[in-house]
C-alpha cells in the first residue's frame, strides 16, 4: 500500500523547478525497473516519490498555488520519467489531463478543492473505459439519484493508477441521459480495485478492474461534460501531449540501451572489422535512428510551444484548437516510429545477447508496442490528410 507522508510534500515553484524534480524520480525509479518489470511488482515508492517531489500539481493554475509550468516543460518531464521507467510514466499522465478538465468544467469551489489534493499529495487516477462495449465512448455505467443521494454502478478497465489513487474518475450517464465525470474516493464502500492488468508491456501501471457498487458519492464532485463540448477547447491536444512524450521516453531508453548493446556486441565475419561498433550498416541504423528520434522531439517541442501560445489567449478559436491536434499528430507520428522502429533494432544491433531476460532489453519494444495502441498512428494519418486536403478540422475528443 502507499505510504505518502502529506506533510512532506515539495511546491513547484517554477519550470526548472519541476526539470530536477523529474530526474530525482526516474534516478530512484531506473533502480529497481527492470525488477518491477520482470516481477509485475507495483511502484508503489516510487509514485509515493514522483508526488512527495510536487510533480502532480506541475500544471495546476497559479492562482490555486501551482507553478502552471509550461506545456514544453510537461512534455520535458514525461520524457525524463518514461526513459527511466515507462510504466511508471503513464501512471500521472490521467491525473494531469483530468485536472486540465476539472480547469475548464468545474466551478471555483471545485476547482479549490480538488486542486488542494493534489497539492497536498493526493492522486487521481481514471476509471477507464469498459470492456465489451461497442467503442470506448460507450458507457453502462450509470448515476442514480435516491432519496437526494447519489449512486454509481458500474465496472471499468484500463483504469489506469487506479492502485495508486487516493480518487477516481468515474465517468457515467446521469438519469437524464448525459455523461458525468464523478470523483469517487478510492477507499469508499462498493469499490474494488483489481490489478489484474496483463498486457505484456506497460506492465505495472495498474491499469486494471474497478468495480462500482451502489457506490455513494459527494454531489459536490459530479462534473457535466457537456461544458467541453459548449466551448472551444483544446484538451484533446494537451492529453496526446502527454502521449506523444512518453513514446518519446521509451525511444530514447532504447536508443541509449542501443549505444551500450552495439559496444558490447560481436561484429559480423563477413565485415572483416574488429569491432561491432565500425560495422557499416550498424553505423548506418545508428544514424537513421537518431534523426528519427530528433525529429520526434523537435516535433513534440513545436507542438508544446504551441500549446503555450494559446494558453496565453483568453479565448481559443475553432482553427487554433485544430491546429493544436494537428500539431499534436505529427509530432505522435513520429514518436510513435521512433519507439517501435528504435526498439526494435536495439534488439536487432545487440545481437544474440540483447535477446537474454537477465538485460531485459525487449521491455522497450513491448512497452512501445502497448502503449502505442491506445491511439492508432494510422488515424492520425487520417486527420492530418483530411485536414490539409479537405481542410476538415479534427474531432474533438481526448483522443485528438
Amino acid at each position: 500500500m502507499s505510504r505518502l507522508i502529506t506533510e512532506s510534500v515539495h511546491i513547484i515553484e517554477n519550470d526548472q523547478d519541476a526539470i530536477n524534480a523529474a530526474y530525482q524520480v526516474a534516478d530512484f525509479a531506473l533502480e529497481g525497473r527492470n525488477q518491477r518489470d520482470q516481477n509485475r511488482s507495483l511502484p508503489f515508492a516510487e509514485v509515493d516519490l514522483f508526488s512527495q517531489k510536487g510533480l502532480g500539481g506541475i500544471r495546476i493554475p497559479k492562482q490555486y498555488g501551482g507553478a502552471y509550468v509550461s506545456n514544453k516543460t510537461l512534455a520535458h518531464v514525461f520524457r525524463i520519467i518514461n526513459k527511466a521507467d515507462s510504466s511508471l510514466g503513464q501512471i500521472p499522465q490521467n491525473q494531469i489531463a483530468l485536472l486540465n478538465m476539472i480547469q475548464i468544467m468545474g466551478t471555483e469551489q471545485q476547482k479549490q478543492f480538488i486542486f488542494n489534493e493534489i497539492l497536498n499529495g493526493k492522486r487521481l487516477a481514471n476509471g477507464g473505459p469498459e470492456r465489451n462495449t461497442k467503442d470506448t465512448k460507450t458507457l453502462a455505467t450509470t448515476l442514480t439519484i435516491e432519496n437526494n443521494r447519489h449512486y454509481v454502478d458500474g465496472e471499468k478497465f484500463y483504469s489506469t493508477g487506479s492502485s495508486f489513487a487516493h480518487w477516481l474518475a468515474i465517468k457515467a450517464v446521469h438519469p437524464e441521459g448525459h455523461v458525468v465525470l464523478t470523483l469517487v474516493d478510492r477507499h469508499a464502500a462498493g469499490v474494488e480495485v483489481i490489478d489484474d492488468w496483463d498486457g505484456f508491456g506497460q506492465r505495472t501501471t495498474s491499469s486494471g478492474t474497478v468495480k462500482l457498487n451502489h457506490v455513494e458519492i459527494d454531489p459536490f464532485l459530479i462534473f457535466d461534460e457537456r461544458l467541453l463540448a459548449n466551448q472551444t477547447n483544446y484538451r484533446g491536444a494537451f492529453s496526446q501531449l502527454m502521449q506523444v512524450a512518453i513514446d518519446i521516453g521509451i525511444a530514447e531508453a532504447a536508443f541509449q540501451d542501443t549505444l551500450s548493446a552495439v559496444h558490447k556486441a560481436r561484429p559480423i565475419i563477413d565485415a572483416q572489422i574488429d569491432k561491432a561498433s565500425d560495422e557499416p550498416y550498424t553505423l548506418q541504423e545508428i544514424g537513421k535512428s537518431n534523426v528519427l528520434l530528433d525529429a520526434a522531439i523537435l516535433l513534440l517541442d513545436e507542438a508544446a510551444e504551441y500549446l503555450d501560445e494559446l494558453d496565453q489567449l483568453e479565448d481559443v478559436s475553432d482553427e487554433q484548437a485544430a491546429k493544436a491536434s494537428i500539431l499534436v499528430a505529427e509530432a505522435k507520428v513520429y514518436a510513435n516510429d521512433a519507439a517501435l522502429e528504435i526498439s526494435e533494432k536495439l534488439l536487432e544491433l545487440g545481437g544474440s545477447r540483447s535477446s537474454l531476460s537477465i538485460h531485459n532489453l525487449d521491455q522497450h519494444w513491448r512497452n512501445a508496442r502497448v502503449h502505442t495502441l491506445h491511439d492508432p498512428v494510422r488515424w492520425k494519418f487520417h486527420i492530418l490528410g483530411d485536414y490539409y486536403l479537405n481542410h476538415k478540422f479534427p474531432a474533438r475528443h481526448a483522443w485528438v
